[in-house]
């Protein structure tokens, strides 16, 4: 039916995870449209990125310049609408990231074609995309279809595609081609990478995380759930009262106002389950929850539950312990 093309991103020399969820989402789609997986990359000179990609689709489309080593949205919309039109794919992957959201709307006007925004799932319906989106601060999904079109651009939310460790590997091609000589000059320079938020720890990256909420009742109790984390070896994070009542810096928060993770185990201590903290754990592997209240919402989503006192289920794990 067609090609599908992932646009690669990548920040301070290394690939970002957000590429490579959407290659994997990437190659089940192309089992569903009969179509091509490729990777279109722009990057500085000898990024050696591109035989990392290329282990993952078909094919890798490289083009290299030192203006392309940082993101610029002149130089990259100008470069991926030029291919765009000129290979026709059916349809245009990108990061629901700081990337995504400057570039693609900008694509959907030079190119034309329709865009759907921050999407968690992507599937076929008559031989077109169908997207999953939450609206609603994640309280609803909506599924969203396009009007007929030669392709579509959607973006993609970061932690929505968790490919397994044994993902497989494809031997693809690298096919190097030349920044175009009448590439216009950006408007714009790159400056400096600022991490904002960043804080002491990121939770994004945490393959553990003991998680408390509005349950652990006092500021006080936070370092009895701070021992059990550090014993554990897992990072602590919290739900949004907890950084409301300013017990723990913004950073440690998990939700639609704070951040989406995707660790493994996700223990979480006293936490209810509003939506806005659900939706930032959808990417989670196993969800352990401690809730005194048996009709929390947290439970719904848990793969184990405990109905009981967080701070007793505490002590009998640290007794667990070494």
């Amino acid at each position: 039916m067609g090609d599908i093309y992932v646009v690669a991103e990548h920040r301070k020399g290394e690939i970002r995870d957000i590429t490579f969820e959407m290659l994997f989402k990437a190659r089940e789609l192309c089992q569903t449209f009969s179509g091509r997986l490729t990777v279109l990359l722009l990057a500085g000179k000898a990024s050696g990125f591109a035989d990392e990609l290329a282990k993952r689709a078909d094919r890798v489309l490289v083009f290299e310049d030192d203006r392309l080593e940082t993101f610029n949205s002149d130089l990259y919309k100008e470069m991926v609408s030029r291919v765009i039109q000129e290979e026709q794919p059916f349809l245009t992957l990108m990061g629901h990231t700081s990337w995504g959201m400057d570039l693609a709307p900008a694509l959907s006007i030079t190119t034309g074609l329709p865009l759907a925004t921050d999407c968690v799932d992507i599937r076929e319906s008559g031989g077109r995309p169908v997207v999953i989106r939450q609206i609603y601060s994640g309280k609803v999904f909506s599924r969203v279809s396009f009007k007929e079109s030669p392709g579509y651009l959607i973006t993609v939310r970061s932690g929505a595609f968790l490919p397994p460790e044994d993902a497989e590997t494809t031997p693809g091609e690298i096919e190097r081609r030349d920044v175009p000589a009448d590439l216009p000059e950006a408007r714009r320079t790159f400056v400096q990478f600022v991490e904002t938020g960043a804080g002491e720890i990121d939770i994004t990256q945490a393959d553990f995380l003991v998680s408390i909420g509005r349950g652990v009742g006092e500021e006080e109790n936070i370092a009895v759930i701070r021992e059990l984390a550090d014993k554990m070896g897992a990072t602590l994070s919290c739900s949004r009262p907890v950084v409301d009542r300013n017990w723990l810096p913004k950073f440690h928060q998990v939700g639609t106002s704070g951040k989406s993770v995707r660790p493994k185990i996700y223990l979480a201590l006293g936490i209810s389950g509003a939506f806005q903290h659900v939706a930032g754990i959808t990417g989670a592997g196993t969800v352990i929850a401690v809730n005194k209240d048996r009709k929390a919402p947290i439970f719904r989503v848990a793969d184990y539950g405990v109905a009981d006192d967080l701070f007793k289920v505490a002590e009998a794990l640290k007794q667990q312990l070494p």
